[in-house]
């Protein structure tokens, strides 16, 4: 069920502590941490702690949540130093857009140019 955890979901093994994670800023809403394959110098996902499978389901289920993720996505960018020169937030929908999780989750890219359009 939406909004609930799912015992074979990544995400809601590290939300729940199950999992390892280096946490970079954790909120009542969000956990925030590091990617394991970065693709930039500042690579953050940023997390709900509810389980909805993509950025739109979370939008539509708990839009406070989402704006949540938002909000705490630019404040990792203020701490990793990325906010000058720019950064990017990146939400997967699908695995033909690159989603591998089906947790809704955000990227915040950082520390190096981006092309547009992107890959």
């Amino acid at each position: 069920m939406a909004g609930e955890p799912q015992a074979d979901c990544l995400f809601c093994k590290i939300v729940a502590g199950e999992v390892p994670a280096t946490i970079v800023r954790e909120t009542e809403n969000a956990v925030a941490f590091r990617d394991i394959n970065p693709q930039a110098p500042t690579h953050v996902l940023v997390i709900p702690k509810v389980h909805y499978p993509d950025a739109a389901a979370l939008a539509a289920g708990a839009p406070a949540v989402a704006a949540d993720i938002l909000r705490v996505a630019g404040e990792v960018a203020a701490d990793e130093d990325v906010t000058g020169a720019g950064y990017r937030i990146v939400f997967n929908t699908g695995a033909g857009a690159g989603q591998t999780v089906f947790h809704a989750h955000a990227h915040l890219l950082g520390g190096r140019g981006f092309n547009w359009p992107p890959g």
